[in-house]
């Protein structure tokens, strides 16, 4: 046992080592708490003599006064201090996995629900509180009041000592036995309340899919299971505690009823004094605070240990290198370099984006997902990427924003391999609008200044007015300052404000990804024009399945299972390739000159 729980005890102590000196403080508070309490019997004890003797109580009760203030003084600042830490220890731990969520690649987050990501960071956290603060001062504190309430009671009488160590002991034992299944149900239902999470995440997300399918009910059934068996294994845990308090406060009582009569006998023996069994029994109904204080402790201790092991596996996600390269400079630096190596020295002829025999898969046991991929993105112009929905389109994207590493092949930028330049560098220069257009939690000016920060108001205008969103900026009350959620934006809105805000990042490269899949046809002409003037002055390559969108482009790249099929100009390709032929028949559009396509 004990060599199984020093490994999850050290992940444990890993949140509450950076704050050791604060833990000593606590530590230090709680035993002169304690000892003030072990005091207070003995002096007791002096009363009652005192009134058998006559003798002055100015003393002893005064001492028990002072005691009472002290004790409570010290009490209320360990509490206090231990509380403050216990919510640093939180926030700490809450920052550094958020961190480690944002900074970790796309595959790496992608692969486990929102909702279960989303309690790391909220109940687990929430558990460890107690257990990283104070569950070791508790332990240490419990440990040193149950052996100085037995060192004082031996003091007071061996025989009554032994009975009550044969109570406490069979609490121990109790406690033994019953806590590692105590640790199991809690762990148990935390990973249930963690699935929970995310299947419930996912499910209000298409609420809308769950009641066109008339699904509420089997959802709900899908989302109470996890719920029921985190129950089931809640109330487990609840019955061993109960089992292992009532053995505990059994045993006390049981101790004490033996301590009445055996100190009664030696009372009536005249080996006791009746102010020393008094003493005696007051340290025996003090004994529960220890007990209390270890088993509670032992308790939290377990429950905090599971919330660790779960927070610490966000450590085991792969990161992103977020670091500049050697030799590379800072963003801000890197900005002003752009534009010098535009005017001074990158020449039209040195494509801006290159994959060289890219293979790229999902995981290393995954088929690739493209395979051999040669593909040239000049500085300006519009390169149209189509093909049949698996054909590997947005894993071209994933790779060229470096979401993933290519397992063959290369990428280059301005000429110069990807793994020579920061994941901060090569994103600076592009620009992305996704299929499923999400908006960032804020108001509509968070969302645009989401890639330039430093933009102005009149530039957050002008960009809405070329996506023809000014009207709706203008129906809002806030304006740029309204609350943003998918709850008051259509899907052609999101789209259109991520569009805006990759306008206003003016960058090298803008990726489009069915970028006017919900707009309707007047609105998704402004955004062609705006399409059109940005591959005047850069690079715009986007996805399709409406080839309407790209029938302009001024190269149309045809992909099937992962390969680049066939590659020209619209009227070049209907001639050429019959799967865009195909594709373009299918959706019934017709060639440039308006002829139908037979």
């Amino acid at each position: 046992m004990s060599s199984s729980i020093a490994p999850r005890l050290s992940i444990l102590w890993s949140f509450a080592r950076p704050h050791r000196r604060t833990l000593a403080k606590g530590l230090a508070l709680a035993l002169v708490a304690s000892a003030l309490g072990l005091a207070t019997p003995m002096v007791t004890k002096h009363v009652l003599d005192a009134l058998g003797s006559a003798s002055s109580l100015t003393r002893p009760v005064a001492t028990l006064v002072v005691l009472l203030f002290v004790g409570a003084a010290v009490s209320y600042w360990q509490w206090i201090l231990l509380g403050a830490l216990g919510e640093r220890v939180v926030l700490d731990a809450r920052e550094s996995v958020v961190r480690r969520f944002l900074r970790a690649t796309v595959p790496a987050i992608t692969r486990s629900p929102t909702g279960e990501l989303v309690t790391r960071v909220t109940s687990d956290t929430v558990l460890l509180r107690q257990a990283a603060a104070s569950s070791f001062v508790g332990l240490i504190n419990g440990a040193v009041m149950l052996v100085g309430s037995l060192v004082l009671m031996g003091f007071l009488d061996l025989v009554l000592l032994a009975t009550t160590v044969a109570a406490v002991a069979l609490v121990g034992l109790a406690f033994a036995f019953l806590m590692p299944g105590i640790a199991k149900s809690q762990q148990q239902a935390q990973e249930h309340v963690g699935r929970l999470g995310g299947v419930l995440e996912g499910t209000l997300r298409a609420i809308r899919t769950v009641k066109v399918n008339r699904a509420e009910e089997r959802m709900t059934e899908r989302i109470l299971a996890d719920a029921r068996a985190s129950a089931a294994f809640g109330v487990g845990a609840v019955r061993r505690e109960s089992l292992a308090w009532t053995i505990a406060w059994s045993g006390v009582n049981l101790a004490i009823i033996a301590i009445l009569a055996v100190g009664a006998w030696r009372v009536g023996e005249g080996r006791l004094e009746v102010s020393g069994l008094i003493a005696f029994l007051l340290y025996t109904f003090a004994l529960m605070d220890p007990i209390n204080e270890l088993s509670q402790n032992v308790t939290a201790l377990q429950s905090g240990i599971a919330a660790a092991e779960r927070i610490r596996q966000a450590d085991a996600l792969p990161s992103e290198e977020s670091a500049p390269s050697p030799g590379r400079p800072e963003l801000p630096e890197l900005h002003a370099l752009k534009e010098l190596e535009k005017l001074e020295e990158l020449r039209d002829d040195v494509p801006v984006l290159e994959l060289r025999n890219v293979t790229a898969a999902y995981g290393p046991d995954a088929e690739p997902a493209v395979r051999g991929v040669d593909l040239v993105i000049p500085r300006r112009g519009h390169t149209a990427v189509v093909g049949p929905s698996g054909a590997g389109k947005t894993t071209l994207f994933s790779l060229v924003l470096r979401f993933l590493e290519p397992t063959g092949g290369e990428l280059l930028l301005d000429g110069r391999p990807y793994r020579d330049h920061a994941h901060a560098d090569i994103r600076a220069r592009l620009a992305y609008v996704e299929q499923d257009t999400p908006v960032v939690p804020g108001t509509l000016r968070d969302n645009l200044l989401l890639a330039r920060p430093e933009a102005t108001t009149e530039e957050l205008l002008r960009v809405l007015d070329d996506v023809r969103l000014t009207e709706k900026v203008e129906g809002l009350e806030e304006g740029l300052d309204a609350p943003l959620a998918t709850a008051n934006v259509s899907g052609g809105e999101r789209q259109r404000i991520a569009l805006a805000r990759a306008l206003l990042a003016t960058p090298d490269v803008l990726l489009l990804d069915e970028a006017t899949a919900q707009l309707d046809g007047l609105t998704e002409a402004a955004v062609q024009e705006c399409v059109r003037s940005r591959a005047e002055t850069g690079a715009v390559v986007t996805i399709a399945h409406r080839l309407s969108t790209v029938v302009d482009a001024d190269t149309i790249v045809v992909m099937e299972a992962g390969r680049v099929r066939a590659r020209g100009r619209h009227e070049e390709l209907l001639v050429s390739d019959t799967l865009y032929r195909d594709l373009v028949e299918s959706l019934r559009i017709s060639a440039v000159t308006g002829a139908p396509v037979t």
